[in-house]
């Protein structure tokens, strides 16, 4: 097929030329907007504070009295009185309870007349056998009528020694007819009232607890067990196996661990069915306010000293579950350092590894912040942040 050519007139032609000028001189006349240049970000920063630590583990734990006893009658009778206010401290030996003792009275006189029977008949014993002796050397009596006084005697003896046993054994049981406490505490409600005929050794009275010290039980898992035996044996931590090591315990309603005492007790076997091995720390209870049976939070050392540095919990970042901060360097620009971290200590968290008392870290700011960036930085010192008031808000 052919070409076709595209004719067109004169001023035509001129028209197209014009505007293909114009057009031209447009673009030639435009000029490039200018780069934009962000500004370094501002943030606040702060070197860590240095501080000598050691960590602390918490386990829960109940407290239990340090001694604790039912008191229970030691001889049968009707209980005829008490002598105690329920739910009051009292001493040791203190009188709590009296069965009538009309019975283990007469028995008492009884065996005290037996004894002197007894005692009678020895001296009776004793003089016939001399007498004896005495004859035999003449040979006034025979042999063996010497020596049936020699035996009357021996009898006699025997029978004094019985009479006297049957005595004590009256004796205690006149004074078993009162019953004392057998140590100081609080004693409880009574659980027998008088007229009620009790069972020596069988019916419980009351019971009586002791209340300072006071102990608390609680339950330390393996590993944690493996853990301070491993820090034993390398020499940064003393063991509870070997020695008392300090312990801190505060109750359900306080605030911290203000008890100070000691772990004196590590049990010596892992259980089987709790995987966990029982320890047992006391404390001193003088206004007497614990009692046994309270939950208690109980802590003690989880490490031996060691050097750490206290920052914010807002300077530290995490990278795949890695924490880390940004160090601001001379040049005023960010660098990322992997740290290592533990417990809060004064509000403020431990770095174990990874900082240095001089760095310049970044507390405010943190997501402006990119690894080389130059940054604006405020230094401020290392604190907790003031509280926002309600009014604030």
């Amino acid at each position: 097929m052919p070409l076709k050519t595209l004719s067109m007139n004169p001023r035509q032609s001129m028209s197209l030329l014009l505007a293909a000028v114009l057009a031209g001189g447009s673009v030639s006349c435009r000029k490039a907007p200018p780069a934009s240049v962000n500004p370094p970000a501002k943030v606040t920063v702060a070197k860590p504070i240095p501080q000598r630590l050691t960590e602390w583990d918490e386990f829960p734990g109940r407290l239990s009295a340090v001694a604790s006893v039912e008191v229970r009658a030691r001889v049968s009778g009707f209980l005829e009185s008490t002598h105690f206010a329920e739910g009051r401290d009292i001493k040791a030996g203190e009188l709590l309870f009296v069965i009538d003792p009309r019975r283990y009275a007469a028995e008492h006189a009884r065996a005290q007349a037996e004894l002197e029977r007894a005692r009678a008949m020895q001296d009776l014993a004793i003089a016939e056998a001399e007498r004896a002796a005495k004859l035999l050397s003449t040979k006034t009596i025979s042999v063996e009528e010497a020596e049936v006084k020699l035996k009357t005697r021996a009898t006699a003896t025997a029978s004094l020694a019985a009479a006297q046993a049957q005595l004590d054994q009256a004796k205690l049981d006149l004074d078993w007819s009162r019953v004392t406490a057998p140590i100081a505490g609080r004693v409880g409600r009574k659980l027998i009232t008088e007229g009620n005929l009790i069972s020596g050794g069988v019916s419980v009275l009351t019971t009586i607890v002791q209340l300072d010290p006071i102990y608390c039980y609680f339950d330390v898992d393996e590993r944690s067990a493996l853990k301070y035996r491993e820090l034993a044996r390398q020499g940064k931590r003393e063991s509870a196996l070997y020695q008392s090591i300090p312990a801190e315990m505060g109750l359900a309603n306080q605030e911290g661990f203000p008890h100070l005492g000691k772990i004196d007790f590590v049990d010596n076997e892992i259980s089987a069915t709790t995987g966990s091995i029982k320890a047992r720390g006391v404390f001193a209870n003088a206004d007497r306010l614990m009692s046994p049976g309270f939950f208690a939070h109980v802590r003690i050392p989880g490490s031996g000293n060691y050097e750490a540095m206290l920052v914010r919990d807002s300077a530290i970042g995490s990278d795949q579950g890695k924490p880390f901060v940004y160090v601001i360097g001379a040049d005023g620009k960010a660098a990322v350092r992997t740290i290592t971290i533990g417990q809060l200590a004064g509000g403020l968290r431990v770095v174990r590894e990874g900082l240095r008392a001089n760095d310049r870290v970044v507390i405010n700011g943190l997501m402006a912040v990119r690894p080389g960036a130059a940054v604006e930085a405020d230094e401020i010192a290392m604190k907790l942040p003031a509280p926002v008031s309600a009014a604030a808000r």
